[in-house]
């Protein structure tokens, strides 16, 4: 994590350097204003779910707030609702958002997403699957229910969140070789419709993200 920040912050110092004293800082200099090292503000309050709307308000993401803080201070998304809470630096502060927006509409596929880490934890609502219980990111692993070593494939229907303890307890084995383990719900690709049930999900508790994911008669149920 630490090698991601001196890269990023070694990029914004090298645009600064390069522009003459006599023009307006560009968008992505503000970014050294506001330092957003885990440093400066601890987690969890960096990993807090964001939403991102597209430019023409439909919900397409869900994003930490630390990467929707790196998309506003770039210009590529504005901030349209808030988290009351506020991002403190020397020079600067901000408030968190809890709602973006991209300035340019993008086309998103209707189709399956990228397998990858970030996805299998979102899917699962970082949530092990085995003893379904809840944790940061940074404490999940991903499981291969089939294991690798029997001939298990990296594949949407074969990976699970799943915690350390659990990791160890189950390793190379078999499901049905175990008497005390079992997987709670069958592991599916993540569509379209998993990514907007998560949404209405999450923004079910936020009166925040309820304008953008429910209807009027759904809000007032």
């Amino acid at each position: 994590m630490q090698a991601g920040n001196h890269t990023s912050n070694g990029k914004l110092r090298g645009k600064r350097n390069r522009s003459h004293h006599t023009q307006p800082e560009p968008v992505t200099a503000r970014a050294e204003a506001i330092d957003i090292r885990a440093g400066v503000f601890r987690q969890p309050a960096m990993q807090t779910p964001v939403l991102v709307l597209n430019a023409s308000y439909e919900p397409i993401n869900i994003c930490g707030a630390r990467r929707a803080l790196v998309l506003v201070l770039k210009g590529v998304a504005r901030t349209e609702e808030q988290q009351g809470s506020m991002l403190h630096s020397q020079r600067a502060a901000m408030q968190m958002p809890s709602v973006i927006r991209l300035l340019e509409y993008r086309r998103i596929p209707h189709q399956t997403r990228a397998l990858s880490r970030k996805n299998i934890l979102l899917r699962d609502r970082n949530t092990c699957q085995y003893c379904m219980k809840v944790f940061i990111a940074a404490d999940l692993t991903l499981d291969h229910v089939l294991p690798r070593c029997r001939g298990g494939l990296s594949t949407w229907e074969n990976l699970v969140a799943c915690c350390r303890d659990c990791n160890r307890r189950k390793g190379s084995q078999m499901l049905h070789e175990l008497k005390d383990m079992k997987l709670t719900r069958e592991p599916r690709p993540f569509t379209l419709h998993t990514s907007r049930h998560i949404m209405r999900m999450i923004g079910s508790a936020d009166a925040n993200w309820r304008k953008y994911l429910f209807f009027e008669n759904e809000s007032a149920a």
